[in-house]
């Protein structure tokens, strides 16, 4: 079998007036199906919960996307039952045909793009070039975690003893729950799930319910590549309920999170335990948050980093674990750069991001829109000078303009804690040293970028820049699978680093054989 070298997907052209076309009518045709009722999926069953949960367009409140059902601790206990029976066989299955239900999978993503781009741009109010981002991201996983099995399984990685054939192969490890994000609903739930599946585990996935329609989508492209029922098992509903009863059953092998650093914290501490009957110590491959800086220093291309910084700021509203919230000038650039900024974000359109021309759509729901518009008081209180937004955008949906917060000191809590929205701090910085040590000054470490031309300054952001992804004279977003494997330090996270050649190895454990030749 001849498998071409891994090419990142293209991105579709909107220029084109027949892609417009067709991401128009797959919006219209989602829509006319708004209300819709879905099940979870146990052991390729659909099953039905007493109790529901709408998921609603945050571009239009009213609008109910789609019912699901309200999973419950008795739902994730049967998925985990039906998920333990199936690993006993799956386990066994090559890896070549595993990899194989990830490339059918790729391709049945490309066909159904436009419709799974309608979901994302109606259900998490992404963008159109953000939702055919994370689309093309879902089809990099499928397509690079398939061939890092095959890596995998024909790795010759022992030395040779004389009189012995020495071996180490690389197997499964067993059930786990996979608990993905809200804001890369279909690249990181794809990723993970994959990941985990094409390694010879199987799963109980757990939606966001702020995104399962995209998860249900899922689940319907891996039906259809024909992966066998029980494998994936699909079950929405409360953390409390799903996840909890999962992350401390002594079943459960593996726990694999992306979200925010409290419930990561929280679900480490649960796996943590060893319950009564479990013989194994979990592993938990957990991604959490950032409070990312871009470095603007004296001797950058302002222009290219201003651009940067918007785009990194405010891209998908700021909803990114990659997203530059904190822009550390140089106070010899500071006052001009900061001019810079202001008509870049007033210039930004906001409004239903089914609308091609809007730049930001909606935050992804009410109680996270108010929590940002704390952060944005927060931020002024603490004596941070508003300079653009702070305020909602008009529309039914949860609009806020793009915020910049300028003089913001380096400890302020704006400085400090996520705010996962459209909020940029703006931090003086009395040089480059000064600029590092701000950047570093955080709990966190995701991602980090600095503009300069000045190559030893470079050089020292290489070694000093403590982050997990760097990116140097561009943007702190848009890590691509193969090139940026990502993850980060500290309280980011374990630094997985998806889409990287490491992560294939979270999911598996190496076993050495060695056979005497007589």
């Amino acid at each position: 079998m001849s498998i071409p070298k891994f090419k990142n997907e293209p991105y579709i052209d909107w220029s084109k007036t027949a892609n417009r076309k067709k991401q128009e009518q797959a919006i219209a045709k989602l829509e006319s199906q708004f209300g819709k009722e879905y099940p979870n999926i146990i052991g390729g069953e659909k099953v039905y919960s007493s109790a529901k949960f709408n998921s609603l367009n945050p571009s239009d409140p009213n609008q109910v996307v789609g019912v699901f059902q309200k999973g419950t601790a008795d739902d994730a206990l049967k998925a985990l039952d039906i998920a333990l029976k199936k690993f006993e066989e799956w386990r066994w299955v090559p890896p070549v045909k595993r990899a194989q239900y990830l490339f059918k999978a790729a391709k049945i993503m490309r066909k159904r793009r436009f419709e799974i781009n309608a979901t994302m741009i109606l259900e998490v109010g992404k963008t159109w070039p953000e939702a055919d981002g994370d689309t093309a991201e879902a089809i990099d996983f499928l397509e690079f975690y398939a061939r890092e099995m095959l890596r995998y399984a024909n790795a010759k990685t022992a030395v040779q003893l004389p009189g012995e054939k020495d071996e180490l192969e690389y197997i499964p490890i067993g059930v786990g729950l996979v608990v993905p994000p809200w804001n890369f609903p279909m690249a990181i739930l794809a990723g993970m799930t994959t990941a985990a599946a094409v390694t010879g585990n199987t799963v109980v996935l757990k939606p966001s319910s702020d995104s399962p329609l995209i998860g249900y989508k899922f689940m319907e492209v891996m039906q259809e590549a024909g992966i066998p029922a029980g494998v994936i098992n699909f079950v929405a509903g409360p953390g409390s309920a799903v996840g909890d009863t999962l992350v401390k059953h002594p079943k459960v092998r593996f726990v694999s999170f992306t979200g925010s650093k409290e419930v990561g914290i929280h679900i480490y501490q649960e796996a943590a335990k060893v319950q009564p009957g479990q013989i194994w110590l979990k592993r938990v491959v957990a991604e959490m948050g950032g409070k990312d800086a871009i470095i603007v220093d004296s001797e950058a291309n302002l222009e290219e980093a201003a651009a940067g910084v918007i785009v990194a700021a405010y891209g998908f509203q700021g909803q990114k674990c990659s997203a530059c919230s904190r822009a550390i000038v140089d106070e010899k650039v500071y006052d001009k750069f900061v001019q810079m900024l202001k008509p870049k974000a007033e210039s930004i359109t906001v409004g239903p991001s089914k609308i091609l021309s809007n730049f930001m759509g909606p935050v992804v729901n009410k109680g996270s829109m108010e929590k940002i518009q704390q952060y944005i008081e927060i931020g002024q209180k603490e004596g941070g000078r508003l300079i653009a937004g702070g305020n909602r955008a008009p529309g039914d949906g949860y609009f806020l303009r793009p915020t910049i917060i300028a003089d913001v000191e380096p400890t302020a809590t704006i400085a400090q804690e996520e705010i996962f929205g459209p909020v940029l701090a703006v931090i003086k910085a009395k040089n480059f040293d000064h600029a590092l040590e701000i950047a570093n000054g955080t709990e966190f470490g995701l991602t980090g970028a600095v503009y300069s031309k000045n190559k030893k300054k470079i050089e020292r952001a290489r070694k000093e820049f403590h982050c997990g992804n760097l990116y140097l004279n561009r943007k702190c977003t848009g890590a691509m699978v193969g090139a940026h494997p990502f993850g980060g330090f500290n309280m980011s996270g374990t630094d997985s680093k998806a889409g990287g050649q490491d992560y294939l190895l979270l999911f598996m454990q190496a076993k050495s054989i060695a056979t005497k030749i007589k």
